[in-house]
This record gives C-alpha cells, sequence and structure tokens, in this order.
C-alpha cells in the first residue's frame, strides 16, 4: 500500500468510522478502586497530595462501595491504617484489625463486589518496612510466616483475592499453603509480580504513613532500571500458583508490561500509582492539560501495553465518562 491509493485518514474521517476501527476499548469491567480503611469512627480525611481520596473508617465505607458498585467497577483493593503499630506489624494479622473489618462491611453493604487486600505489613510497622527487621537489614524468610497470617486473617474476613506487595523472595507460594492448608483453597492470589523501588510512590507513603524510617526498600524491591530480571520474578510467582499478575508502576513501565503480556498467558493488572495520578491533578488544576481527556489516555495506553485490568484512583471517574 502507498500513497495515493492508500490514505491512512480515510478511516479517521467521522467519530463512527474511528469507533468502527478502533484497536483499544476501555471499559468499568477492568478497573479496581484502591481504597483507603482508617482505625476509627466517622471518619473521612481527604488525602492532601491525592485529591478526591480520602481516608474512611470503617463505618463509612457503605456508602462509598455502593458507589463504586453502581458505576460498574467489579472490584475495590483495600489498604489499611491500623489503630497502633509496633515493629512486627502485629495489627496487620489482627483478625479484629481494620482490614478484616473493612472486608466484612463491604461485603454486607455488596455482597458480590469483589474485595481484594494488600498483604504487606508496611503499614503497620513502626518501622516502615515491607519485612521483619534485624538491625539494618530486611529479613525474607520470617517475614514469610507473617505474610500467610495476614492473607489467613483476610481471607477468613471474606476476601476474595489477597494481593501481596512486598516483594520478599518465596511470598506467593507461602501465603498459598498457609490458604491451602486452612481451607481457603478458592482465594485467589493476585502478586505484585513486578514492583519496581519506584519515586511514584510518595502520596500513597502519605496517605498510609508508611514510609521507610531508616534506608530504602532497594533491596527488596525491583531495580528501574531491568527488564528481564522482571521476567524472572514473573516466572517465579506462577511456578507458585499466583492466579493473577501485576507491575507497578504502570506509566514508567509500560515496556514491561507489554513484556510480561507476550510471554505470559495468565491475567495481567497494572497499578496507575498515587505520584501518576497526583501529576496528572496537580497539572490539571494549574490549568495546564485537560484532566478527563488526560486521564483516559493515560489508562487507554496502560491497557493498550497488554493490562487487562487496572487498578487506578480515577476508577470511579473514568466509569462515570465510559458509562457516558
Amino acid at each position: 500500500m502507498k500513497f495515493p491509493q492508500y490514505r491512512a485518514r480515510r478511516m479517521r474521517a467521522t467519530p463512527n468510522i474511528r469507533r468502527m476501527v478502533r484497536e483499544t476499548r476501555l471499559s468499568p469491567d477492568m478497573l479496581i478502586y484502591p481504597m483507603f480503611v482508617a482505625w476509627g469512627k466517622g471518619k473521612k480525611e481527604e488525602i492532601s497530595s491525592m485529591p478526591g481520596n480520602y481516608r474512611l473508617s470503617v463505618d463509612r465505607l457503605a456508602a462509598e462501595v455502593k458507589d463504586v458498585e453502581a458505576l460498574g467497577i467489579p472490584a475495590v483493593i483495600l489498604f489499611g491504617i491500623p489503630e497502633k503499630k509496633d515493629d512486627k506489624g502485629s495489627e496487620a494479622y489482627n483478625p479484629d484489625g481494620v482490614v478484616c473489618r473493612a472486608v466484612k462491611e463491604i461485603k454486607n453493604a455488596c455482597p458480590a463486589l469483589t474485595v481484594i487486600t494488600d498483604v504487606c505489613i508496611d503499614e503497620y510497622t513502626t518501622h516502615g518496612h515491607c519485612g521483619v527487621v534485624a538491625g539494618d537489614k530486611i529479613l525474607n524468610d520470617p517475614t514469610l510466616e507473617l505474610l500467610g497470617l495476614m492473607a489467613l486473617a483476610h481471607a477468613g474476613a471474606g476476601a476474595d483475592i489477597v494481593a501481596p506487595s512486598d516483594m520478599m523472595d518465596g511470598r506467593v507460594g507461602a501465603i498459598r499453603i498457609a490458604l491451602d492448608d486452612n481451607g481457603y483453597k478458592d482465594t485467589a492470589i493476585m502478586s505484585y509480580a513486578a514492583k519496581y523501588a519506584s519515586g511514584f510512590y510518595g502520596p500513597f507513603r502519605e496517605a498510609c504513613d508508611s514510609a521507610p524510617q531508616f534506608g530504602d526498600r532497594a533491596t527488596y524491591q525491583m531495580d528501574p532500571a531491568n527488564a528481564r530480571e522482571a521476567i524472572r520474578e514473573v516466572a517465579l510467582d506462577i511456578v507458585e500458583a499466583a492466579d493473577i499478575l501485576m507491575v507497578k508502576p504502570a506509566l514508567p513501565y509500560l515496556d514491561i508490561i507489554r513484556m510480561i503480556k507476550t510471554q505470559f498467558n495468565l491475567p495481567l493488572a497494572a497499578y496507575n500509582v498515587s505520584g501518576e495520578y497526583a501529576m496528572i491533578e496537580a497539572a490539571a488544576r494549574n490549568g495546564w492539560i485537560d484532566r478527563d481527556r488526560v486521564m483516559m489516555e493515560t489508562l487507554l495506553s496502560i491497557h493498550r501495553a497488554g493490562a487487562d485490568m487496572i487498578l487506578t484512583y480515577f476508577a470511579k471517574d473514568a466509569a462515570r465518562l465510559l458509562r457516558g
């Protein structure tokens, strides 16, 4: 094909033609809405670096998840802000802790809504790391037992999917064994299979008060320079029986999403993280970009790269636009 016989613009001539030949389509069905659940009552505290997102106490969840479900969004993922913290993150695996209470409340309000829980102890520890600490080291194997306990607590409360985000070696297998041995064979695992040590997490750490109190997370989260390593990490999680894979963050790692989608045949999620959200919100509030247009273009790019599911703080606004 060559010009002038072939003219690519023929397929862009009208809105209806563009709709007919569109290769990638977003749907509310692929969106997952992250929610921050705080200890206490009557709380709805806006997160300053993530406008439009809130820390909600359990008693404020029902109205919020009913809105989510009404928009056609099939799932939420929960992050907890506990009553207290300690060096082992014991509130993370407390069956009466904030996330377990939240799961029960959501399932009571919206039984069909899929509830995913973040499995990581960083939000519950005084040191802010994702594993057990000894001196200045993050210990891998002792952390696995705590992650198993956390997953069991969430599954016992009614979570449909548990999502380990800690990046400890062997965590998926340890959680799968813990779930299976305790009668939760149907509880699925969404693994943060390729989670990078990114600078895009800042607003989230404000939301959960989970910044490390010393050092950083580079010894367990992935080096942003590495792509082949992501393939190895994903392959390990598949062997350990992950049901869904995830890449985090999304936008700086669209190439990683594409690589994983091409090489593996499991459902793939991508996390459009807090820093990505905050940049769009800040630019829009300064009048530099069209917020809704950039929001939808961003989500489209993540799906086009290969993500079947997108965890995004834009989920509700995007769903409203998609539903018309």
